[in-house]
């Protein structure tokens, strides 16, 4: 991993069709980052939006409101546009890219925290039972220490694996697998007496009914 969180996302596991479709796109991508730095906005503009809906996953799982989320992502573009020559390893854009949008994701909730100390989401007064139980477990989320969040938000809104989770982030597989499960020992213990949190602390999160 080097400072501009360049990594390996090539699913060495996986099938080996599927082994060869992940490579196709990051070449793909490799090569537009290419053109997009040598110019091409064009190119530019076709990289994001392969990366759209990744980006809004992510971005929705740190910020639960589509505005806020979709103003994180303009931010991003801003940043990954102004940063795109630092980029040492073009076929690993998107993964670069998502680090980006976690640090601007994480610096709206720290300017939220500061507007309102006690922060409360639009939705936490809906009548429904179940939507309740759901914007609990957001509120649990956001409430966990930051490395502990973002493994949380990849592993279940982005479905990494924990190989490349600790790709991303630059840390041993352990200390990610380590804080993962701190992260659901404690969302455990704040709502699995009410129901909130299935099992393997996934259902809500990631939307379930």
């Amino acid at each position: 991993m080097n400072e501009d969180g360049d990594a390996g996302l090539m699913g060495q596991r996986s099938p080996d069709g599927l082994h060869v479709l992940q490579a196709t796109e990051l070449e793909a991508d490799g090569l537009l980052v290419l053109r997009a730095k040598n110019g091409d906005d064009e190119a530019f503009l076709d990289l994001m939006g392969r990366a759209r809906r990744t980006m809004l996953r992510v971005a929705l799982a740190y910020l639960h409101n589509e505005d806020a989320a979709l103003e994180a992502i303009q931010e991003t573009t801003c940043r990954a546009y102004a940063k795109l020559p630092s980029l040492k390893q073009p076929t690993f854009f998107k993964t670069w890219l998502v680090r980006i949008l976690m640090n601007v994701c994480a610096d709206e909730q720290k300017r939220r925290k500061r507007l309102r100390p006690v922060e409360k989401w639009p939705e936490a007064a809906a009548s429904d039972a179940g939507h309740g139980e759901a914007m609990k477990f957001e509120e649990a989320v956001a409430g966990l220490a930051p490395k502990w969040k973002q493994v949380v938000v990849l592993k279940y809104a982005e479905d990494m694996t924990i190989s490349d989770i600790a790709m991303l982030l630059g840390h041993p597989e352990g200390t990610v697998k380590a804080w993962l499960n701190r992260a659901l020992a404690q969302l455990r213990r704040e709502l699995g007496k009410e129901g909130t949190l299935d099992g393997n602390g996934t259902a809500h999160f990631l939307g379930a009914d």
